[in-house]
Order: C-alpha cells, then sequence, then structure tokens
C-alpha cells in the first residue's frame, strides 16, 4: 500500500527515489503513459517511486473563484496513483508561505536535502518557486551540483491532440463524455456523501440521492446514465443522475441528484461513487411538473439501456 506523507519528513528507505511532480489530476492517459516510464526506472535503477503534489492546486489557490475546477478528488486521486505502482505521496499543502519558496531552495532544501531525489519527473512546462520563477532549464542547471537526473517524458497525442487533464475539462464542459471516458482510461466519476435536500424527487415519484459535487470540474450540465458504488455494500448499481440547477425548482446550488434502479432504502449520510455512463439530454427548465415528468420517464428508458 502506497505510504502518505504531508510534508517531505519521508522515511529514510523512501530517499534516493525516482520523483514524479505535478498535480496528476485525473490521472489520465498521459499520466499513465508517464508512470509506465517510471516503473521502467525502478526496475532498471531499483529505486521507489515518490509523487509530489499539491493541496489545493496551485491555480486554485492563486484564482478564488475558481470553484469547480477537479477531475478527481484527492482520494480518487490517491488510490489511482496507488494503482500504478507508486510507492509513496506527498501532499504538501500549498499555502501563502510556500507560494513564495524561491525555486533554488525548492531543489536545494526540498528535492535535495530532504528527498535525496536521483531522477525528476517533471513535464516541459513545469514552473515552480515564487512568482513561478523556476523552470525545467533551472532544475538542469543543477544536476550535477545536486546530484539527481531530470527526466522529461514526451507529452502523449491522440487525434493530434496532447492529453491534457485540460483537454478532458473542456470534453466534460461540452458534454463529450465518451472522449472524456477514452482519455482517463476508464469512467470519469463523481465521489460524494449523500445529503438531505428538499425531497422533491420523492414527492414527484422519482426518488433521488443528493450529492454536493463540491469543487468538481462541472460537466455539461443535464440528465445522465450512471452507475454507481457504495463500498462494503452494493457495487454497480446502475441508475439516472441530473447534474446541474434544476431550472423548474428555481435552484441555484449546483447539485448531483441520482436515482437509482431497482434500489430502496435510506442511503442519507452514505458516501457513493457515481460514474457517468452516458450523456442524456442538457438540462431544460419544464413549463409544469407533468411536462417534467413525461420527459423524466422518456429519460429513464434511455438510461436503462446505457
Amino acid at each position: 500500500m502506497v505510504k502518505l506523507y504531508k510534508n517531505f519528513d519521508i522515511n529514510k528507505n523512501h530517499k534516493e527515489s525516482i520523483i514524479l511532480i505535478g498535480n496528476f489530476d485525473g490521472v489520465h492517459l498521459g499520466h499513465q503513459k508517464l508512470f509506465k516510464l517510471a516503473k521502467s526506472y525502478k526496475k532498471k535503477h531499483n529505486l521507489k517511486i515518490g509523487v509530489i503534489n499539491f493541496d489545493p492546486m496551485p491555480k486554485m489557490f492563486f484564482n478564488k473563484s475558481l470553484k469547480n475546477f477537479r477531475l478527481s478528488s484527492i482520494n480518487q486521486k490517491l488510490n489511482l496513483l496507488n494503482n500504478l505502482g507508486v510507492d509513496f505521496i506527498v501532499t504538501k499543502k500549498f499555502d501563502k508561505t510556500f507560494s513564495k519558496k524561491k525555486s533554488i531552495n525548492f531543489i536545494k532544501n526540498i528535492l535535495s536535502n530532504k528527498l535525496k531525489a536521483r531522477f525528476i519527473f517533471v513535464s516541459n512546462n513545469f514552473r515552480f518557486g515564487n512568482k513561478r520563477e523556476g523552470d525545467v532549464r533551472l532544475l538542469i542547471q543543477n544536476e550535477n551540483k545536486y546530484n539527481y537526473q531530470v527526466v522529461k517524458p514526451k507529452p502523449l497525442f491522440i487525434n493530434k491532440k496532447i492529453v491534457s487533464s485540460s483537454l478532458i475539462r473542456s470534453y466534460l464542459e461540452k458534454g463529450f463524455l465518451e472522449k472524456t471516458n477514452r482519455l482517463l482510461n476508464r469512467r470519469w466519476s463523481i465521489d460524494g456523501m449523500v445529503q438531505k435536500g428538499r425531497q422533491v424527487g420523492k414527492k414527484i415519484g422519482f426518488p433521488t440521492c443528493n450529492i454536493d459535487i463540491k469543487d468538481y470540474i462541472l460537466a455539461k450540465p443535464g440528465v445522465y446514465a450512471v452507475r454507481v458504488s457504495r463500498k462494503n455494500n452494493f457495487r454497480n448499481l446502475k441508475g439516472i443522475a441530473n447534474l446541474g440547477y434544476r431550472p423548474t425548482f428555481n435552484q441555484k446550488k449546483i447539485l448531483l441528484e441520482v436515482h437509482l434502479f431497482n434500489f430502496s432504502g435510506n442511503l442519507y449520510n452514505k458516501h457513493l461513487s457515481v460514474e457517468f455512463l452516458k450523456f442524456i439530454r442538457k438540462e431544460k427548465k419544464f413549463k409544469n411538473i407533468n411536462k417534467l415528468k413525461s420527459q423524466i420517464k422518456l429519460d429513464l428508458k434511455k438510461a436503462k439501456r446505457a
């Protein structure tokens, strides 16, 4: 099982390792290719693999208005990295003090003194340090001085586009769920706690689990076919979900509402994982409840075929 650290004071047996630095949001095909390369270094040099990532992501820290941005939660990311052969992960709190650290001090004090990194994997556009002053060139300039080697893997191209978290976010925002799932190499999912809502769905005959999406990226508002699981209980129960603002009921807060097929029971305060299978239609406002109910019946038929 992967070892988790909240700071750079790591165990002795994790020093002198292969270090990968980045957000790794979504842990998509491009990231998976990177970790495959790291595993080849691990085998060749008999070293462990460590990951440095930050919470919140620096982009979210510097842009406070960026509320919905993540492709994956911290826990999802840790589970995905664990499955890719990572030995340890440092999730450093990104705050004002750390953001002002000089890039050369990050190299000297953290990469060299604390981690004693042997290989450092970074993307070509990697920037770090106060006001993003540090770059890959600075890392390379200090290779001999601090006894590490920089590895710059080539990006993964699919259909002439670089596979990136930014590209996947744009696909989700446009409702291109199949493209998203292809680049993730799995179905995109949201994990969250079921909350008690206004019980509108129950009143109209379609009870739902209400889940706050917190800081997940807002995929195109609309209706989706989904598959839902809960740890140590049911697995892969299909359903239908509405992601958005529920304009018919003048809802102002973004919400994920999930109606499960062939299920009855109380799921309040239970933690669910919702996999998105297919985009059915965009969100719309209905003139009355009866028209909404008629549309839901049509949506249900499509979701059950997904």
